[in-house]
C-alpha cells in the first residue's frame, strides 16, 4: 500500500506562484508513474501531469503546458509540482496519485489507470 500526502497549497493572486509537494511512502523511482490531478468545483477530475519513475518522461496537459513543472526527489520520496503564471481556473483541489508498480499506463493523464491517491491541498487563485 503506498501512502502519498499532498502538501503546499494555498491563496495566490493571479500571475503568482505555487509549489506542491507529495511525499511518498514509497520510493519514487521505479516502474510506475506519478501523476498531479486537479478537481474544481462541478468538474471532472482533470489530469494535468504525470512522469514515469523509471526515466525521464513527462507529460502534460495543455492547460497547464508551459506553466507547470513536475518533477522529483528519489532521495527524499517526494514529488513536486511548480506552478507558475497561475490563472484563477488553475483553482482547484490538487491531487496526488501513483499506479501500480509495473502496470502498463497507456494514458498517463487518465485518472482511472492510478491505484493510489492522496487526500488533496486546495489551490485558490484570485484575479
Amino acid at each position: 500500500q503506498v501512502q502519498l500526502v499532498e502538501s503546499g497549497g494555498g491563496s495566490v493572486q493571479a500571475g503568482g506562484s505555487l509549489r506542491l509537494s507529495c511525499a511518498a511512502s514509497t520510493s519514487t523511482s521505479g516502474t510506475y508513474y506519478m501523476g498531479w490531478f486537479r478537481q474544481a468545483p462541478g468538474k471532472e477530475r482533470e489530469g494535468i501531469t504525470a512522469t514515469y519513475t523509471g526515466g525521464g518522461s513527462t507529460y502534460y496537459a495543455d492547460s497547464v503546458k508551459g506553466r507547470f513543472t513536475i518533477s522529483r526527489d528519489n532521495a527524499n520520496n517526494t514529488l513536486y509540482l511548480q506552478m507558475n503564471l497561475l490563472k484563477p481556473e488553475d483553482t482547484a483541489l490538487y491531487y496526488c496519485a501513483a499506479s501500480h508498480p509495473g502496470r502498463s499506463v497507456p494514458w498517463p493523464l487518465a485518472s482511472w489507470q492510478y491505484n493510489y491517491w492522496g487526500q488533496g491541498t486546495q489551490v485558490t487563485v484570485s484575479s
